[in-house]
């Protein structure tokens, strides 16, 4: 492979685009083939102190040594970025970690179609991580070989075939270690509540969190059949059940998703002009 297929720049230095880098040079690549494009200096100070990557302040033509841009900026200032850094990436795969933006809007603004949009989530962040995956016609084998490479050092990923099934990406895993974090911190508070300290209660709540997903992850059953399997008639989990669904909590569950699924859509319609 050579030099510039391997050189990668990212066009944002946030949490995931760190997320990234940290899991690329971790896995090898030398912190010389990294260039980040970050306006803000104090996170381009953290980028070059923890990574030792380039950080710039504005897009210029070092970037066009990048056989890889990868755009981790927040979706209301991705035309923006890409209007000043369009001159130097076009010859570039790209690669975009911007919710709801779709990619006929990228594909116009850098004049290229080599385009793959992913969703990606904060487990990331652990080596945890579940990322979505779409890609324009254009994208050979190749390509997403090389986009494989570079999301494996995060955690997992799927193809999806149709770029519309990235908002529901984006419902469920996207925004999902959130519906974690709100549930484990009810379970925690009802945890205190009943005499535990709130470590213990904490405890308790994220280990099962992370058993359970496990357990489910290992088998083969149903959904359902494992969660039967832990109720019995008449027993304290078919209390705690049978109280949910007299609150209608997976209705309510279910119905939030589609509003974080059309949500999804509107940032594309709001930002992707």
């Amino acid at each position: 492979m050579n030099e510039q297929n391997t050189r990668i720049a990212f066009i944002g230095g946030g949490n995931m685009a760190s997320a990234i880098i940290g899991g690329l040079i971790q896995q090898g690549l030398p912190a010389s083939q990294v260039t980040v494009v970050e306006p803000f200096a104090e996170a381009r100070t953290r980028l070059k102190q923890q990574f030792g990557v380039a950080a710039e302040e504005h897009a210029g033509p070092a970037l066009a040594a990048a056989g890889l841009v990868v755009w981790a900026v927040k979706p209301q200032t991705f035309k923006e970025a890409a209007a000043q850094a369009r001159a130097h990436v076009a010859q570039a795969l790209q690669l975009s970690v911007a919710a709801g933006i779709r990619s006929d809007s990228i594909a116009s603004w850098l004049g290229t179609e080599r385009i793959v949009r992913c969703m990606p989530n904060t487990p990331a962040l652990v080596g945890k991580g579940m990322t979505g995956l779409y890609a324009r016609p254009a994208v050979s084998g190749e390509d997403k070989a090389r986009v494989e490479q570079v999301i494996a050092t995060t955690g997992e990923h799927l193809w999806v075939a149709q770029e519309r099934h990235l908002d529901a990406v984006t419902a469920l895993s996207g925004s999902g270690p959130a519906y974690v974090f709100y549930f484990l911190e009810a379970m925690t508070q009802a945890g205190s509540e009943m005499g535990l300290d709130p470590q213990q209660a904490r405890r308790l709540a994220v280990g099962t969190f992370a058993g359970a997903s496990e357990l489910a992850r290992a088998s083969s059953e149903p959904l359902q059949t494992l969660r039967e399997r832990v109720t019995s008639k008449g027993g304290t989990t078919h209390a705690a059940l049978t109280s949910l669904e007299q609150d209608q909590v997976k209705a309510a569950f279910v119905k939030a998703l589609h509003a974080a699924c059309k949500r999804a859509e509107e940032l594309g319609e709001e930002f992707g002009k």
